[in-house]
């Protein structure tokens, strides 16, 4: 299955991996969440090539995750940063580096989320909107819409 695939799928799972699934790119909201807004810091940074970094910053100006600002005209000079709709990836970024806190790290994080208003390290988890209890795997139940499960059926028959 090639990338181009999974941006037309049903499943919105796949869409996003399509979307935002790559090493550099996670790496460029990374940063992005840290602070930085411009292009030699992004650079050095993620340590992608100019090129790569290039292509990740435009590909997500495009999907309206971030967009870029002009800070001088001589050169042109832009700061890149987070849309409402980047800015709801935060979640994801700091659920993948809990996890990796958990499961990657030997020691202290590197990076505490340190929650603004009263001081204290964050730790992020899932919790059911309606009842507020917190959730695993094993207390969700998945629901497939009738689309994503004729997909399913049509690429078991392929197999």
């Amino acid at each position: 299955m090639s990338r181009t695939d999974l941006a037309s799928q049903n499943c919105t799972l796949a869409r996003t991996i399509e979307l935002i699934g790559d090493a550099w790119t996670l790496m460029v909201l990374r940063e992005l969440f840290l602070g930085e807004r411009r292009f030699d810091a992004l650079l050095r940074q993620t340590g992608a090539s100019p090129h790569i970094l290039s292509q990740r910053l435009k590909r997500l100006e495009n999907e309206g995750v971030l967009r870029r600002e002009t800070y001088t005209t001589h050169p042109p000079r832009h700061d890149y940063r987070l849309t409402p709709k980047g800015r709801d990836l935060w979640p994801v970024i700091v659920t993948m580096k809990q996890w990796g806190d958990s499961w990657l790290e030997a020691g202290d994080t590197p990076v505490a989320i340190i929650h603004k208003d009263c001081g204290r390290t964050v730790i992020p988890h899932v919790t059911c909107p309606d009842c507020g209890e917190p959730m695993t795997a094993r207390d969700a139940v998945p629901r497939l819409s009738p689309e994503f499960t004729a997909e399913r059926a049509a690429a078991r028959k392929q197999a």
